[in-house]
């Protein structure tokens, strides 16, 4: 298998939130920050509901402040803007930035507001 079969094989486990198959690629050796052939890593294209396979990305060293190439959003921008709480608190305890700003300026707490996430809005103020 080459490594960009293993890097879209990871990033499609992480879309579907398979965390059996997600931890499997990377002990097989696929590069837990590594580009799909979309240009996209795991921790971008993650089911943003699915606590356990974004923990495991996380253990495995994944970048939570990886910013998408033209909007500049982060996961934590996804988060918030889906109103995944759980999923804010992770990011944020693993290091991601909650003052990132997207290409539009935005930061994550605006688009949490923007769509009505009063519980991330709430989280995310907690933090400045």
């Amino acid at each position: 298998m080459t490594m960009m079969t293993l890097q879209d094989d990871l990033t499609t486990a992480a879309a579907k939130g398979n965390t059996a198959d997600v931890e499997s690629l990377l002990r097989r050796g696929a590069a837990v920050n590594g580009v799909n052939r979309f240009g996209r890593t795991a921790v971008q294209v993650m089911m943003m509901g699915s606590w356990p396979v974004a923990q495991a990305l996380l253990q495995h060293g994944a970048d939570p402040n990886v910013a998408d190439r033209s909007t500049r959003t982060t996961p934590l921008h996804d988060a918030a803007r889906t109103g995944f709480v759980d999923m804010v608190r992770l990011l944020v305890a693993a290091q991601a930035d909650p003052q990132a700003r997207d290409n539009q300026s935005r930061l994550p707490v605006d688009l949490a507001r923007e769509n009505g996430h009063a519980e991330v809005v709430a989280f995310l103020e907690t933090l400045k």
